[in-house]
């Protein structure tokens, strides 16, 4: 169950920081639903139709001597280390990535102007996420880091990039945005959706990469690693946010696209 606060709060400013974290939460986590369940029941069913289809003696088939043929021994099953139980689904504790105070705000907008409003974000965008995170990239290596560091931020960048092209389309989207969407895969069937979005998706992005690192083989020390990267990432969003992010950048659908949108 998610916290509610009412849209006025959220909107006209007069809601807590805490409550803002909530609402920020709340509407990220209600854009898709999440499929980590069914993908882990759905491994177990392929695990007992494999179990299914292996060979049992047939009629008439025995010993030499024409011998009542016996049962076929039960052997002890095999743990699959690749499916996971429930139990350990439940287990796992989802990651935080810690948004800044300076960046909700823009959340909170980005969802007011695409749900309420009916605006769509400009695509192409005029400074897509390549350019972005490339961006970064050089910004971190003209600071004079190690040859290690600077072989952590473009994994890192790869890796932001990686996420995000992959979960875009089921994850990143507001309903509202869908046709927008096809209609760009329709386009640019070939182009990685990085080359197409802007900063906007891209804070979308943290809000929910968290549930997906949960399921990353990493240990305690490397993740807290990588969460520093990713912080640091967004404290690069915040100082340069004024030209990241403007609602100029919206524009309001035209009647035709409110159809599509039905």
């Amino acid at each position: 169950m998610y916290f509610q606060v009412k849209e006025s709060c959220a909107f006209m400013g007069h809601c807590s920081m805490r409550q803002r974290d909530h609402y920020v939460e709340g509407k990220m986590r209600g854009l898709a639903p999440s499929k980590k369940m069914a993908a882990v029941q759905q491994k177990n069913v392929d695990l007992k139709v494999k179990k299914a289809k292996q060979k049992t003696p047939g009629p008439g088939e025995g010993t030499s001597s024409g011998e009542t043929p016996q049962g076929p021994r039960k052997k002890r099953a095999r743990v699959d280390p690749t499916v996971e139980s429930e139990e350990m689904f439940a287990n796992r504790v989802e990651v935080k990535v810690k948004i800044p105070e300076e960046l909700k705000p823009w959340l909170v907008d980005d969802w007011d102007l695409v749900t309420r409003q009916k605006q769509l974000f400009h695509l192409p965008a005029k400074k897509n996420i390549e350019t972005v995170l490339e961006d970064y990239a050089n910004y971190k290596k003209s600071k004079g880091n190690s040859d290690n560091k600077e072989y952590a931020v473009n994994e890192v960048v790869a890796g932001i990039r990686e996420y995000f092209n992959v979960m875009l389309g089921t994850q990143l989207l507001y309903k509202f945005e869908r046709p927008q969407y096809a209609e760009v895969l329709t386009e640019h069937p070939e182009m990685p959706m990085s080359q197409v979005y802007g900063a906007p998706h891209l804070l979308r992005l943290f809000v929910r990469i968290g549930a997906m690192l949960a399921y990353t083989p990493l240990d305690e020390k490397s993740l807290a690693l990588l969460l520093s990267y990713l912080e640091d990432f967004l404290q690069y969003l915040v100082k340069h946010s004024s030209t990241l992010f403007s609602s100029i950048d919206y524009e309001v659908a035209p009647p035709e696209y409110h159809r599509k949108a039905v």
